[in-house]
């Protein structure tokens, strides 16, 4: 399921942290990782050749940080606008999954401050594991998984049946959030919470992997019901579906309700307090 990773290293953040927190899970390593670094544009040549050695070093540091099987990892060194060379060179390997680091920033902030995670997260349609500079990266074993009726929450099911079916001690957390914009909310667990329609079918296949889960029926306003659980229960890891509405003709463009910060998946993704992978489908 996850083959291929692409790791964009800018020098600084938790990603290589968060890399070597799944290279642990044992579903995950035979996993390729290809590591990225992009150097930006200068004015004179003399600064590019000067950028262009501090990202060899950068990269080459990387590399080494990670401890893997030198087979299993390749290096990238590319110029350009990072935002650009990470969709680019995500599509030229077809990567199962992209990691970034993140700065939190929220809505037009990312936006007017040029976030290289935010237009990807924007214009890529490869699954994203983002990882906020001002969160610790533990090992993993929680992973919390938000369903609803949509492909791209049956694909965060897959992925995170994945990471956990040969995990000594890992836990599935399994949520389903009926909205309430009146600002109620509650949560109800056990066998109740699992004849969900929603959430049954997910129970069914972690049963039949044998992977240890719980059920959360909940009542609230989504977005910030996902955060308060992925708090609460002390979630290492949390998958939600990111699917991507926008019509063919304009998958070169943003899409303005996650530009403004107003879509699910942007709000999880700036608010909560562990690492967020968003899985992808195309829109139909």
């Amino acid at each position: 399921m996850i083959e291929k990773i692409l790791l964009a290293d800018s020098g600084t953040g938790h990603s290589e942290e968060m890399l070597r927190a799944l290279a642990d899970i044992p579903s995950m390593r035979r996993s390729t990782v290809t590591v990225l670094h992009v150097v930006p544009p200068q004015i004179t040549t003399a600064a590019m050749d000067e950028k262009r050695e501090q990202g060899s070093k950068i990269l080459a540091s990387a590399i080494q940080s990670l401890n893997l099987d030198p087979a299993r990892v390749s290096g990238i060194l590319r110029e350009g606008d990072p935002k650009d060379v990470v969709c680019k060179v995500a599509d030229e390997i077809n990567a199962d999954l992209i990691i970034m680091g993140s700065r939190g920033l929220k809505r037009l902030v990312s936006i007017l401050e040029n976030s290289v995670s935010q237009y990807v997260f924007q214009l890529s349609s490869h699954p994203m594991l983002l990882v906020r500079d001002d969160i610790y990266v533990k090992k993993i074993k929680r992973v919390m998984v938000a369903l609803d009726k949509s492909e791209s929450a049956k694909q965060s099911l897959k992925l995170a049946l994945f990471l956990l079916r040969d995990l000594k001690g890992g836990e599935l957390i399994l949520t389903h959030i009926d909205p309430d914009l009146s600002g109620k909310s509650y949560c109800n667990s056990g066998v109740a919470s699992e004849h969900d329609p929603v959430l049954a079918a997910a129970v069914a296949e972690a049963k039949q992997l044998g992977i240890a889960y719980r059920c959360l029926s909940c009542v609230g306003k989504p977005a910030e019901q996902i955060c308060q659980l992925a708090e609460d229960l002390n979630v290492d890891l949390l998958m939600i579906g990111s699917p991507d509405r926008r019509p063919v003709i304009a998958r070169g463009l943003p899409d303005f309700d996650r530009l403004l910060g107003t879509s699910l998946s942007d709000y999880v993704r700036v608010y909560a307090n562990c690492p967020v992978l968003l899985a992808r489908t195309a829109a139909t």
